[in-house]
């Protein structure tokens, strides 16, 4: 692995694939440092736009010219080995280094790098987390996994030796990563094309806290029996937090909703009251995060009212139950959820609002997923009034499993419940719009191009 030190000896960086989430972040950190970054992406984006609006030269399609005047080429995983500019870097003997472990280089650089991690809930916990170092005036850097309105974007340079990130179990990338402090949320059976078993994912979390130093911090939630067992792992100071197990260092208790589905709940530290927290979004799944949350800035020294006032304000990152606006009085919402965890979660958030009938539009997200997992969508979608399935998006895999979503519906017919499957997003808006009453809830879901249909339905309002 280069060392940071060694980093400095690259002056030109060139970033393929440059308009992901993690990639963009990494180039306004190296920019603001310093270097020349250059990238190149296959398509246009709110991301690729802002890195040029920040005078980081991006290329659409292959920037052969950049490789060659480069010192060194950082890409993401998604690029194939086939990849002409990595072909060319070869050709030229340039370094070539992967994004995850060059992200791992990089929180090595800081003195306080906090990781979270987790299956489910870690957007929106890095967005927690951030927003209250922000109003703590901790000035940190922060990388998180969707546009957050309050950074503008996805990233943020700050000026201090703090850096929040996401930290990704898949390909455990995270076991790159050199955290001082730890927020593992929960542990579930997700990317099993990868892991094989449950076991496979418990045995990699448990790899990954004994990453943190003895003087570090490990946040875990005691309420999931997977991630309980692990806190073996590490020298490292513990805290917990949860709602049925009361024995956790901070609890929530006192929970009550509002009309919009928001919670506010008393917290207890050690079984002492700590504050009363407001949320600005829905579901219990978002009070565990801000408990975790409250854990991590609590040992970092931030004021109560500091956490209390920013948990208030954050309303949300993109994709985590979004409201995308109305038509004929039928509120319309998008959500990133793409496993029957986050889809649960989402539907028992939901039921805490006020509406008629709901309406959830599912795209499965992989092939491996749906069909490792088929009962289980099947019993989280059951949740909702009235279901519509359209097709899987592939993302990173061919159809190899022999599954479809027409299985799906199958699915959920089998368990009494009545299920549509619809290919065509032009035809769902056109059966939607005819058949919603008004105060019905829609609720567009999954990991790719559902979250189109949303302002389809909106915009033709």
């Amino acid at each position: 692995m280069i060392d940071i030190e060694d980093l400095k000896q690259y002056k030109h960086i060139h970033m393929i694939g440059i308009g992901g989430v993690s990639m963009s972040g990494i180039a306004e950190i190296l920019h603001s440092c310093g270097f020349i970054v250059t990238g190149s992406d296959r398509s246009q984006s709110e991301i690729t736009d802002k890195l040029l609006k920040n005078h980081i030269p991006v290329k659409i399609g292959h920037d052969i010219e950049n490789v060659e005047k480069s010192n060194l080429i950082v890409f993401s995983a998604a690029i194939k080995k086939d990849d002409p500019e990595l072909v060319r870097a070869k050709e030229l003997n340039i370094p070539i280094i992967e994004r995850g472990t060059f992200l791992g280089i990089l929180t090595k650089s800081f003195k306080d790098t906090i990781c979270i991690s987790g299956t489910h809930g870690k957007t929106t916990t890095t967005s927690m987390i951030s927003l209250c170092f922000l109003e703590a005036n901790k000035d940190p850097s922060i990388q998180v996994g969707a546009y957050l309105k309050q950074l503008d974007g996805n990233y943020r340079v700050g000026n201090s030796d703090y850096f929040i990130i996401e930290a990704c179990e898949y390909v455990e990338s995270y076991l790159k990563l050199f955290p001082k402090t730890e927020v593992i949320l929960n542990i579930d059976n997700d990317h099993l094309d990868y892991f094989g078993t449950l076991e496979n994912i418990i045995k990699s979390f448990g790899n990954y806290i004994k990453l943190l130093p003895e003087d570090g911090l490990l946040v875990i939630n005691w309420d999931d029996p997977n991630c309980r067992n692990l806190t073996k792992n590490t020298t490292a100071k513990v805290l917990t937090y949860g709602i049925k197990n009361e024995n956790a260092n901070f609890v929530a208790r006192n929970i009550v909703f509002s009309n919009n589905g928001f919670p506010t709940f008393d917290v207890y530290y050690n079984n002492t009251f700590y504050k009363t927290i407001s949320l600005s979004i829905p579901g219990i799944h978002n009070i565990m995060n801000a408990l975790a949350c409250i854990a991590v800035c609590h040992e970092y020294g931030i004021e109560k009212e500091d956490i209390k006032n920013a948990l208030f304000k954050y309303t949300g990152a993109h994709r985590r139950f979004e409201y995308k606006g109305s038509f004929n009085n039928v509120n319309v919402y998008d959500d990133y959820g793409h496993h029957p965890t986050e889809i649960l979660a989402t539907a028992n958030a939901l039921k805490q609002k006020k509406y008629n009938k709901s309406w959830v539009i599912f795209q499965p997200h992989t092939y491996s997923r749906t069909k490792n997992l088929l009962d289980d969508f099947a019993n989280a979608l059951i949740n909702f009034d009235n279901i519509i399935v359209t097709d899987i998006y592939a993302a990173r895999e061919n159809n190899t499993y022999n599954i479809s979503s027409k299985d799906l519906v199958d699915k959920i017919k089998s368990l009494g419940h009545d299920a549509i499957y619809m290919a065509n997003f032009d035809e769902i808006v056109k059966y939607v719009k005819e058949n919603c009453k008004p105060s019905d809830i829609v609720l567009t879901l999954g990991a790719g191009t559902v979250t189109n249909i949303g302002p389809m339905l909106v915009d033709e309002n």
